[in-house]
């Protein structure tokens, strides 16, 4: 017997939306980042893209859990020498509250070619309204 291996026609990419109000931020991450890689479908294969479009909103309400606010540091480097870059989360997020989202959900992405075609499928917005519902998302929800 062979192993079924799905082409590029067979994939279907549904959309999804994810409200992160409330939501505990690695859950949110963990539940994105599988549906970008496509591990909820059958048709999962680890060296292919079978994953869908996943759409975060209200991602400046995302919560942190215990002093991750003031504790969790981002770090970021210029190129030059001594052009490391620190920043807590809680900066971060108010200056730039989609980053911390998608940096949490790119760090659960494999570090490759195919992570980084993952990573273009997904849209992060810090309010509740997004452009997409030409796609008919369909809403998930994350455990609260």
């Amino acid at each position: 017997m062979k192993t079924h291996i799905p082409s590029a026609e067979e994939n279907v990419r549904s959309w999804h939306v994810i409200n992160a109000d409330g939501a505990v931020l690695g859950r949110l991450a963990s539940k994105a980042a599988r549906i970008l890689m496509g591990k909820h479908k059958p048709t999962y294969t680890p060296f292919l893209d079978t994953g869908d479009h996943v759409i975060v909103v209200n991602a400046d309400k995302v919560r942190l859990t215990g002093a991750k606010e003031s504790d969790k540091v981002y770090h970021r480097h210029s190129g030059y020498p001594g052009g490391l870059k620190e920043t807590t989360a809680g900066k971060l997020r108010a200056v730039r509250p989609v980053r911390v989202v998608e940096l949490a959900i790119s760090g659960m992405l494999p570090k490759t070619k195919l992570g980084k075609q993952m990573y273009r499928k997904l849209k992060v917005y810090a309010g509740p309204k997004h452009p997409h519902a030409a796609q008919k998302p369909a809403e998930m929800t994350v455990g609260q």
